[in-house]
This record gives structure tokens, sequence and C-alpha cells, in this order.
């Protein structure tokens, strides 16, 4: 039987089993930065995909837990501010960080939606940025009364990244594209309604689901010659998360006002989405209890004072994407995170949120300027691979081979 595995309390990471009554192993991840919200960082995401390579071909591990440290969050992002230490009028381009950071990123999430065996994401508390990816790429998703959830780097000059251009796109009735134009904080309610999570608990319920799953039988989905489809190591989890007391969880604002939220992301070209979001007037006739509504307000206020160029850029990739598979949406979300990386928007939103704090950043450009000609030139620039034939850290995922043998769970 493997043995729980050894590590240091202060580990960014830490990795543990935890034994099932028929003899198996269900392995336990657990984001260990509590005072930075679990932000993800590259070590993280190295040792997370190292440690999932390992249990893959462990026939005595049948299901992994992902889930954060403390009791405010998940995961709450990516570490931007090592990001912004990067970012100097000197750095390379691409930016050596910039490439590290977001190659194993991205590395991680797509070993993730390709895994065999089930991902179960322990979704209590605050879930952003990188956390939205990790919590996309698991199999199984619970979510609980604290679960809140956004992306929302359009106030820090960036775009939806993390996969969010894929699973954005997944979401019913354009909410997706309002959630990444606004960063407006979501519920579990949302989370279920968009795809992003299964299963609603409540947040004293962990103990429990792990007793559930330690309990199940294992033995069929490890016996490979007597295995059916309805044995299949998925299945048993599914059942034994179904088996959980639903949690009632706070109502879902998206559920609430998806009909305003779908007329307004149809109602012409960003421009014209942006005429509504500006004008307070304008809301209220598109939909008077949507724009009276707090929730609706603060995601507009966000908008109002967020970067033009993310909201152009999240524009574009939401409809640039609608063709792509998972691994070309990771790539292009690459170069357009490497390209960020070099343009002035990310660090002076980095730098008004997280260094100075003065929460008053200067863009670069007006949203006008972003849909000029020139402005449409430098968006799509956002879009090209900023490295030599061969050199971008993703290339080997887009070869005929590696799209032909393997499909996302």
């Amino acid at each position: 039987m493997t043995a729980a595995i050894e590590g240091t309390a202060d580990a960014p990471v830490l990795f543990s089993t935890e034994p099932t009554d028929c003899g198996h192993l269900i392995g336990i991840m657990t984001l260990n930065t509590p005072k930075s919200l679990n932000a993800l960082s590259v070590e993280m995401c190295q040792l997370l995909s190292q440690q999932l390579e390992l249990w893959e071909s462990d026939v005595q591990i049948v299901a992994i837990v992902l889930k954060g440290a403390g009791d405010k969050a998940f995961c709450a992002g990516g570490d931007i501010r090592r990001l912004y230490d990067s970012m100097s009028a000197t750095a390379p381009m691409p930016n050596p960080y910039a490439t590290d950071f977001f190659g194993h990123e991205y590395s991680l999430y797509r070993q993730m939606h390709f895994y065999s065996k089930p991902l179960i994401l322990w979704g209590d508390g605050i879930i952003m940025g990188g956390g939205m990816g990790l919590m996309a790429g698991c199999s199984h998703r619970l979510v609980t009364d604290r679960t809140r959830f956004a992306m929302p780097e359009i106030t820090i000059g960036l775009f939806p990244d993390a996969s969010g251009s894929w699973f954005l796109q997944c979401m019913p009735a354009k909410t997706g594209l309002f959630l990444g134009l606004t960063g407006a904080m979501c519920n579990g309610s949302d989370a279920l309604l968009t795809n992003l999570a299964e299963y609603a608990v409540g947040s004293q319920d962990y103990d429990a689901i792990m007793q559930s799953l330690k309990q199940s039988n294992w033995q069929m989905a490890v016996d490979t010659d007597k295995k059916e489809n309805n044995d299949s190591a998925h299945s048993i989890v599914s059942r034994a998360l179904a088996a959980q007391p639903v949690a009632e969880l706070p109502a879902s604002k998206l559920a609430q006002h998806w009909r305003a939220i779908q007329q307004l992301m149809n109602s012409g070209g960003l421009a014209d989405i942006d005429v509504v979001l500006q004008s307070d007037e304008a809301l209220a006739q598109l939909d008077a209890d949507f724009a009276a509504d707090s929730w609706t307000q603060r995601a507009v206020t966000t908008y109002r004072h967020g970067c033009s160029v993310t909201a152009a850029l999240t524009y574009a990739l939401y409809h640039k994407v609608t063709d792509l598979s998972l691994e070309q949406v990771l790539y292009l979300e690459t170069n357009v995170a490497v390209h960020c990386a070099a343009n002035p928007d990310f660090k002076e939103g980095v730098r008004a949120l997280l260094i100075d704090k003065d929460r008053n950043p200067q863009w670069s450009r007006t949203l006008a300027e972003c849909l000029s000609a020139e402005g449409q030139d430098y968006i799509q620039q956002h879009f090209t691979s900023p490295y030599a034939k061969g050199e971008h850290p993703l290339d080997d995922w887009l070869s005929a081979a590696a799209l032909g043998n393997q499909a996302v769970r």
C-alpha cells in the first residue's frame, strides 16, 4: 500500500493519501498558501503536475481530491505579484518568467482535462482566475454555501485567462461574456447553472463526503477484466457525491437575470454593449429590476472602471474560440498572456491594485481607441505567437498525433 506522502507543513502544496475500506487509496492535494488565498505559483503548478503524473500510474490510487488550505479560499488566482516584478521596460519579449508561469499553468490545465482518474474539487470559499482554471479541469466539482467565484481580470488589465476563454464560452445565454466583461462575483448556484460544478453541499460536509468516498466499493473500478461502464471510478465518485444531502445555496443571480444579460450581450457589437453598460438610464430601459439590483450595480461599476483593452480582448476571444479545441484555446491564451505581460495595462493594473494600492489605474486606451482601426491592429497583435518556430511552450500539443489520440473527458 502506498504510504502517505511526506513533506514539510509549509510546502506550497501538501500531498497525502486516505485509505478506503476496500484497501485502495484516495489522493489529497491541498494548496497550502492560505495567507495569499492559495494563489497559484509556478512551483505549485509543477508540484501538482508531478504528483498527478505519479498518481495516474499508481493502481492503488482510485481518485484524487483537490482543495485549499484555510477557510477563506480554494484559490484566489495566480501569483501576479511575481509576474509584476518580471515586467519592465527592458524585459525581453517574450518575457522568460511569463513564459515559465503561463507555460506551466496551462500545461497543468491540459493534464487535468485529460486525466484518466476522477479529480474531485472541494470548491469552498473564494475561487478566481487561476483557481477557476483548476476548477474547470476537475471532473467532479463540489460547491458550498461559501463559494464565491469570479474572473475579475478587467480590474488588472489582463483578460479572462486560465482557460477562461473556453469555459466562459460554455456558459448558457452568453452569461460567460457578461462575467468576463464585468468581473461579476457569483455563488455556488451560479456555478451549477454555468456548468462549473455538479454538486451543492454544505461547507461543513467535507468529512462526511470523504467518508462516503472511502466506503465506496472501488474493487470493480480497478478490476479491468470485469469492469463495466457503470463500475468506472468516475461513476463510483458520481454515485457517492450524489448520495450526499443537497445543500441550500444562495439564489443564483445569473438565473434571475439571464434574460436581461442575454439581451444585453446580443445588443450589437462591443460598442453597443458599452453604450448600455455606461448608462444607468439605458440599463433601466433594458430591465429595471436588473438595473436596480446591487449585484448588477457592482458588476457595472467594475466594468466602467476597468481596462478597455481587457474588454476588447475578452470580446474578441469570446468570439474567436467558438470552433477551437481546448488545446487550441490554451495555446491562444498563452500568446495573449505573454503579450499582456509586455504591454502597459497589465503592469499598471497590478500596480494600482497590489503595489501602490491607490486603485486608480491609468489605462493606456479608451474603448473607442481600442475599436478604431489602429486599436484593432493592437488587439489582434495579442493573438500572434511571440515565439520563434519550435519555441512556444505548448508547441507539442498541437501535433496531429497529440490531437488525434486524446479527448477531453
